[in-house]
């Protein structure tokens, strides 16, 4: 039997689970006014006269204004000169104001008015009449495309290399941030992995895991939860009709939380029962190849070699280098941060340069049609040193926690 597989059950698992929301530190005004001042240092390095930030993400990183998009625009706008508006509907000023961290102008538009317009109105008032416009690059195309219209004179760019450039390094409180949400998440995949038991459904499972980070002290549950049992672990997202567990099956939970708006995200692989020979070949090897993808995470290197070394390991082992099946089916790992896939990614190709701070998964999933998945996945951090863990990786296929 798998050690630390099975063997106990909700009501003991759910008693023994702790409060682990100590000493958490939120982020600060004054992180947040160091992140404006970078961005406008990005925005003047690419001629940007005004950036776009739409609800979601980006606003909060900016200015911890919490608030989702919609059909409505609420959002804002970062001038060169380092002074923000915000643009809201008239009928939200007061909750809004409620929300917002970094104080300043909020502009209100009626339900009949055009948000729009009320743009070009603020750039007039700005005395700014042409140049480049960076739209946030999660905005949707109906917003762009109204912003571009009202204002023809304005070039229009994605804001992604401003966003992501201030996004993919993390400071130290958002390292400990996410650092505080992983310990708790690897907890509870401890415990769900002691809960299992030949019959038990996926829902079962879940539903465990969503109460165990409740009762950790992440009040809002589970960010998100995939359990797949048997074959149908060979589908890295799931599947529309899961299978419940049977004895000496393989075994994916993909789970995560959200602690101050950052999210954790831990896959762990292994068997209910005894592992058979292939799945402990297969195992070892997605052990293998995800260590050399944390070698090969190094200060300066492009994030596409990161990849390229994975993908060296299981030609090496005879799979493809590729994505062909039996292999790895997609890239090796994403940043995660106040969204759980961000940049930078670790992918083929890209020439983005692993930085101090940056957060990144690594997960080179191996897929055997007809057969089973393994993916390990952990997230390391960029120190001027090199990549540091921030859970323990998979230890062996007998004893995959470590105990």
């Amino acid at each position: 039997m798998t050690i630390g597989v099975g063997g106990s059950s909700v009501a003991i698992e759910l008693e023994k689970i702790e409060n682990r929301i100590h000493n958490v530190k939120s982020i600060q005004l004054n992180e947040y006014l160091e992140r404006i001042q970078k961005a406008v240092r990005l925005m003047k390095e690419h001629s940007v006269k005004v950036l776009y930030l739409n609800a979601g993400t980006n606003l909060y990183y900016f200015t911890g204004t919490l608030w989702s998009a919609s059909e409505r625009m609420v959002g804002a706008l970062l001038f060169d000169d380092g002074s923000l508006e915000y643009i809201v509907p008239k009928f939200e000023e007061g909750t809004f104001k409620k929300y917002m961290k970094v104080q300043s102008t909020i502009n209100c538009w009626e339900e009949h008015e055009s948000p729009y317009l009320l743009i070009s109105k603020l750039l007039e008032d700005k005395n700014i009449s042409d140049g480049s416009i960076a739209i946030d690059e999660s905005s949707p195309y109906f917003l762009a495309d109204g912003i571009s219209k009202a204002n023809r004179s304005f070039d229009f760019i994605n804001a992604q290399q401003i966003t992501a450039g201030c996004r993919m390094q993390k400071s130290k409180n958002e390292i400990a941030i996410i650092q505080k949400a992983k310990d708790i998440t690897i907890e509870v995949q401890k415990a769900a992995a002691r809960i299992l038991r030949p019959g038990i459904t996926v829902g079962e499972v879940v539903d465990f895991v969503n109460k165990a980070h409740i009762k950790a002290g992440i009040v809002s549950g589970s960010y998100f939860c995939i359990v797949l049992f048997g074959d149908d672990t060979q589908y890295p997202h799931g599947v529309s009709v899961p299978q419940p567990l049977k004895e000496n099956e393989a075994v994916i939970i993909d789970t995560g939380c959200k602690l101050e708006g950052y999210l954790s995200d831990i896959t762990r692989s292994y068997a209910y029962g005894e592992a058979s020979d292939v799945y402990r070949t297969f195992w070892n090897l997605e052990k293998k190849t995800q260590q050399s993808a944390f070698e090969a995470a190094q200060i300066g290197s492009f994030c596409g070699s990161v990849d390229d070394a994975a993908r060296k390991t299981l030609a090496e082992a005879g799979l493809s280098s590729d994505y062909n099946l039996p292999g790895l089916p997609h890239r090796v790992g994403h940043g995660t941060g106040l969204d759980i896939h961000e940049y930078p990614y670790l992918v083929r190709g890209s020439e983005i340069k692993l930085l101090e701070g940056m957060v990144i998964s690594n997960e080179p999933m191996i897929c055997v049609p007809g057969k089973f998945g393994i993916r390990h996945e952990d997230h390391f951090y960029m120190t001027e040193n090199g990549p540091k863990w921030f859970t323990t990786p998979m230890q062996s296929v007998d004893n995959p926690f470590g105990y």
